[in-house]
């Protein structure tokens, strides 16, 4: 396969495997993948699993033709990848070995050997030219092991993400990208969200139109798709909205009220229900799920004084990957003496940012009149957002949003007859309350000032504490002239036609202008409401939250240059160009920084 006019594949599929690392079923295999770039000098991008030595070195010299590797750059050391350096050092016995020191000294236990006399120990930053063909090393540390190298050849526009945007499956077989890549990701990288995030941070400097993985397809479109999910993934913020149910029954009386909770959850709205029983499922496949969606409910036995085996290793699995950012529900069984909630609720203790859902459902070995109306209570509160978003059920004269108004964050909706926009503003006051009446005041230089001028109406969501900074880059980062800020979802409408948001927020209100007030630089709309829903009873972002703990604190320490004061965007170098761009926010120049 030929990944561009320089770059061939080499690697193999795997489909006698079973077992992926001795623990993940892969139904349709695996790819171990390995590349050959050929210029001046030929470099071999890593090697294969022990299993194909023959079929790689035949596909490596196949590519070669009458000439010889000149370097194998080996970024990852787990066996699946590395299995073959030595191999390789044999057949090839002039090559030169490239990897991190980490690396090496893992040579020398896996092989008896660091290769002293034949290597180049690279770090951040190192290039290596190949003629053509100028290769960037990145470090990676713990994304997943700590030797980790990534590296970039500026030439093509390649990044060579060693396991980073890897999937289960042998690349033979035609099946859907991101379930077996979320369920790769989270098993395997899920409790090294923080390096990650700092690799894609790393990563957003750099032009890349193809991203080779050591497994799964070369990515070659919509690469925006690819490293948005693993933002998502990495933040451990809920992919999509839904609820899983996660759960064990002795008898199959734990069973029923599970069930049961699901039809309720599905009549209320709620947008995907997906129950696991943890005893026959997979548990990999429960775990993704977990991680997935932005809810879940566990319900299980007490069990000797604990809880029942499959629910205590699930939640185990969740703990140890960084389980945060979620809404949580549980139902317990326990003829004598229930304890299930109490252990699984201090099981989460040390996980962030989990918001525990009352009344936890008490089931005296069966489902009784009280335990029924526990569940259906439960289900009320766990849907309280999705039936706030629906027409047929929402209350939309709910004045009590007014309360969620004080100095906060805001996105502002509007929609200029092509599309819709939002941008974040912090400026809404409420200025009478007979008639109600709000300020808003907007920027002129932002484009949805322009559009609300114009059509005279427009949405404030009233964002929550969970809003992840992703929220902030989407709506104030860049220009609604130039960017679809709702290409990628499918947005909710409020009786004036324009989007709500479907998450982060706990109430929003429709407003239509009233009065215009200039004010030079800004412009204040003076608004009456016409629409007001309470999605949630979360509590209100305030500016000063933002700033203390969802806006990244730049990577200054040890560095010299400017920051961006937008984003913490670190520009390393003096002077600054006048006609710097930021590469995160797109702000310019002048809203950077000296770095103190």
């Amino acid at each position: 396969m030929n990944i561009t006019s320089d770059i061939r594949y080499i690697g193999v599929n795997d489909h006698t495997v079973d077992l992926f690392e001795g623990q993940y079923t892969v139904p349709n295999g695996m790819s171990y993948n390995s590349y050959v770039i050929l210029d001046d000098k030929i470099a071999v991008m890593d090697t294969v699993d022990a299993s194909f030595t023959h079929e790689w070195l035949d596909n490596l010299q196949n590519v070669l033709g009458t000439r010889l590797p000149d370097y194998l750059i080996v970024q990852h050391m787990e066996p699946d990848h590395s299995a073959n350096v030595l191999n390789f050092a044999k057949a090839y016995p002039h090559a030169t070995i490239v990897s991190s020191a980490k690396a090496f000294a893992m040579m020398q236990n896996f092989f008896g050997t660091d290769f002293a006399d034949r290597r180049i120990v690279v770090g951040e930053g190192d290039t290596l030219s190949l003629g053509t063909h100028v290769l960037t090393f990145v470090t990676a540390p713990m994304v997943h092991w700590p030797e980790v190298i990534v590296t970039y050849d500026s030439t093509d526009k390649v990044l060579f993400s060693a396991d980073g945007f890897g999937k289960f499956g042998a690349l033979d077989v035609e099946e859907d990208w991101a379930c077996e890549a979320r369920r790769y990701y989270i098993g395997i990288v899920g409790k090294y969200g923080a390096q990650v995030q700092a690799l894609l941070k790393k990563a957003a400097g750099l032009d890349i139109a193809i991203i080779c993985p050591l497994h799964g397809p070369v990515l070659t479109e919509n690469l925006g798709y690819y490293l948005n999910l693993y933002h998502t993934w990495s933040s451990y913020q809920p992919e999509e909205e839904g609820i899983v149910i996660a759960y064990t029954s002795v008898y199959g009386n734990t069973k029923k009220a599970v069930l049961q909770l699901a039809e309720k959850l599905k009549a209320n709205g709620c947008p995907k229900v997906v129950v696991n029983d943890l005893a026959r499922c997979d548990m990999a496949e429960a775990v993704e799920d977990a991680f997935r969606y932005s809810k879940l409910v566990l319900a299980t036995t007490t069990y000797n004084a604990g809880i029942f085996p499959f629910m205590r290793d699930f939640i185990e699995h969740l703990t140890e990957r960084n389980f945060s950012n979620r809404t949580v529900a549980f139902i317990e069984n326990g003829s004598w003496a229930p304890l299930a909630a109490k252990v699984m609720k201090g099981m989460l203790e040390d996980c962030k940012n989990l918001t525990f859902v009352e009344p936890t459902v008490k089931l005296l070995s069966a489902l009784n009149a009280e335990s029924s109306e526990q569940l259906h209570t439960l289900a009320d509160e766990l849907c309280r957002d999705y039936l706030a978003q629906q027409d047929a059920t929402a209350n939309k004269n709910d004045l009590t949003a007014l309360f969620n108004i004080g100095y906060g964050l805001y996105v502002v909706t509007s929609n200029d007859g092509k599309k819709d926009n939002g941008l974040i503003v912090n400026t809404v006051t409420q200025v009478t309350n007979t008639p109600n009446r709000l300020a808003v005041t907007i920027n002129k230089e932002n484009y949805s000032h322009h559009i609300i001028k114009q059509t005279g109406i427009m949405n404030i969501n009233c964002l929550t504490t969970d809003a992840p900074f992703k929220v902030f880059e989407a709506f104030g980062f860049v220009s609604g002239r130039n960017v679809d800020k709702f290409a990628d979802c499918e947005p909710l409408r409020s009786d004036n036609g324009l989007v709500f948001l479907p998450r982060y927020i706990n109430s929003f209100m429709s407003l239509k202008v009233e009065q215009y007030v200039d004010l030079d630089t800004h412009g204040m709309f003076i608004c009456s409401v016409t629409e007001a829903r309470v999605i949630s009873n979360q509590e209100t972002m305030t500016y000063a939250y933002y700033h203390a703990n969802v806006k990244p604190k730049p990577e200054t320490e040890g560095k010299k240059g400017y920051v961006c004061k937008i984003c913490g965007y670190v520009y390393e170098g003096d002077p600054l160009p006048e006609d710097f761009i930021c590469p995160l926010c797109k702000h310019g120049a002048a809203d950077f920084e000296p770095i103190q």
